[in-house]
C-alpha cells in the first residue's frame, strides 16, 4: 500500500476514535433497573401544587443563594447599567467546573434581581455610561442577600 494512503487512514481512524471518545464521554449512563422495581414503579399522578409551594421549594435548595443587586452612584440609583454575575457551574467536560454566565441590567430603581445562583465565589461587575467600571469577587453563603454597589467617577488623567 502507498505510504500517502496509509497516512489518510491513519488519520481517518484517529477522527472516528475521537468520535467515539467524545460520545462516550458525553452520554450519561442511566443504573440499570430490575423488573421488579420496573412494575412497582407505576405512574403516578400527584396532586397540582400551587405556585407559592413551588417557589418555597425552589428556595429550600440549600446550594443556591437569591441575589438582588442596588447599583448606586452619588446616592442616586443607576437605572439600564449592565451587571454581569459570573460563578462556577458544575457539569463541564469530564464532569468538571466550568464558569457561568448571567447578563443582567437595572432598572430605573438602580437595583437587578438574580436568578438563583450556586454558592459560593461570585463574581459581579458593573459597566455604566459615565462612570467607573465595577468588579469584585464575593463570597456568599446565605440563602438570600442584598448588595449595594456605589459606582465612582471616571478618572480623568490622559498621558
Amino acid at each position: 500500500m502507498h505510504w500517502v494512503t496509509q497516512r489518510r487512514l491513519l488519520r481517518m481512524a484517529a477522527k472516528w476514535f475521537a468520535l467515539v471518545v467524545l460520545c462516550f464521554v458525553g452520554a450519561k449512563l442511566t443504573p440499570a433497573r430490575s423488573s421488579s422495581q420496573q412494575k412497582s414503579d407505576a405512574p403516578q399522578t400527584p396532586a397540582a401544587p400551587d405556585k407559592q409551594s413551588e417557589k418555597d421549594q425552589k428556595s429550600a435548595d440549600p446550594t443556591m443563594t437569591r441575589l438582588r443587586i442596588q447599583v448606586t452612584a452619588d446616592d442616586k440609583p443607576v437605572g439600564n447599567a449592565s451587571v454581569y454575575v459570573k460563578f462556577k457551574e458544575s457539569g463541564g467536560l469530564f464532569h468538571k467546573e466550568k464558569m457561568a454566565e448571567l447578563n443582567l441590567r437595572t432598572n430605573e430603581d438602580g437595583s437587578v434581581k438574580v436568578p438563583e445562583v450556586p454558592r459560593g465565589k461570585i463574581l459581579i461587575q458593573v459597566i455604566a455610561k459615565g462612570w467607573r467600571t465595577y468588579g469584585e469577587w464575593y463570597e456568599i453563603e446565605d440563602p438570600e442577600r442584598t448588595i449595594q454597589i456605589k459606582l465612582l467617577h471616571p478618572t480623568t488623567r490622559w498621558y
